[in-house]
């Protein structure tokens, strides 16, 4: 074997995020039903396996490393775990994501050799999350920003974000787009059938932040910002011909004053601007298709640890009929050279 396995979508979170997040749904507060539904259950469920992932999120040692000893895992890039920071008001989210990052640069300094970290950031405050990305960078080590998608039902395309793109882009550091549940405005027919978490509704939701992103004409903005995405891209590799096709349509007859006529196609900025992980999608049909598509350059490893920590799903993994040095790039290289390790 000619390379390490490193896991780029590798979450945490600290207990006093658990203790914010069960205060919020005591006080009976549910602006967010995609955060009640599924917050409530992660810490009021008595299932063992929910109390494993829970306590796996709060370890930042010798459990999580006895883990990746157990299944290869040289080194992991941990971020803190969804919705964040990102449902609380924008005073507690800032003093949130600072200690965050703090306690997971700390964890990063006494394991060097083993984990790598994202900050997290408070879009709800623009400046602050520009400023705390640049802290967590410049002064903490951390390798680029992790951001739950949608901020109070809010998306990255609106220009008053942006000064987060700058800051990303003059870094030189990603922003990995990592799902959340639908906001209101969208969960009403996922949760009736229970398809709002992990299973749907986290993949629509974040396909269709990542493509409102595209089409804003953000990227035209800021063409050397690098976006990772989750879960082979969030199905959008596999709509790329379509999305092209009726974006060209669309922009042709002027249907929508909102859709922007872009410098490149929007199958360009996926492949340009986007890497995609294979976080909770070991299964060798889709990651064979998103290296096809996309380039074996720009598909990463993931785990998707602790929620989807299926040891055996490694050996997926290791057995994909592609050449050693493609699967080097895989398991290693890419995201030495993305996330600059």
């Amino acid at each position: 074997m000619t390379y390490v396995r490193i896991a780029t979508e590798e979450a945490f979170a600290p207990p006093e995020l658990f203790q914010r997040y069960r205060a919020l749904l005591d006080s009976g507060w549910n602006a967010d039903p995609g955060f009640c539904s599924l917050m409530g259950f992660y810490l009021t469920s008595q299932s063992p396996r929910i109390a494993e992932v829970a306590a796996r999120l709060q370890d930042l040692g010798e459990l999580r490393l006895r883990d990746m000893d157990e299944t290869g895992i040289a080194k992991q890039i941990i971020s803190l775990t969804a919705p964040g920071v990102q449902i609380f008001d924008s005073p507690t989210a800032v003093d949130l994501a600072r200690s965050a990052n703090d306690q997971l640069a700390e964890a990063v300094r006494k394991h060097p050799e083993r984990f790598a970290g994202l900050a997290a950031i408070a879009p709800q405050n623009p400046p602050a999350a520009a400023q705390e990305l640049e802290r967590g960078v410049r002064q903490l080590g951390l390798k680029g920003a992790i951001i739950n998608s949608h901020t109070g039902g809010e998306y990255l395309d609106d220009p008053k974000f942006w000064e987060i793109f700058e800051a990303a882009e003059a870094l030189d550091v990603p922003i990995y787009l990592h799902p959340t549940s639908p906001p209101p405005a969208m969960i009403g027919p996922f949760i009736e059938r229970g398809l709002d978490g992990a299973i749907f509704g986290f993949a629509v939701e974040t396909g269709l932040h990542m493509l409102r992103i595209i089409v804003s004409g953000a990227l035209d903005r800021f063409p050397n910002l690098k976006i990772v995405a989750g879960h082979l891209g969030e199905a959008l590799p596999y709509w790329m011909f379509r999305i092209d096709f009726m974006h060209s349509r669309m922009v042709a007859a002027n249907r929508y004053a909102s859709v922007n006529k872009l410098m490149r196609k929007p199958s360009e900025y996926l492949r340009e601007t986007f890497y995609v992980t294979t976080s909770g999608m070991a299964w060798e049909p889709p990651i064979l298709y998103a290296q096809s598509v996309l380039g074996v350059d720009r598909v990463l490893y993931a785990m998707d640890y602790p929620y989807q920590f299926v040891p055996e799903e490694v050996k997926v993994t290791d057995d994909l009929p592609i050449p050693e040095a493609d699967k080097q790039k895989l398991y290693q290289l890419n995201a030495e050279r993305v996330f600059r390790l």
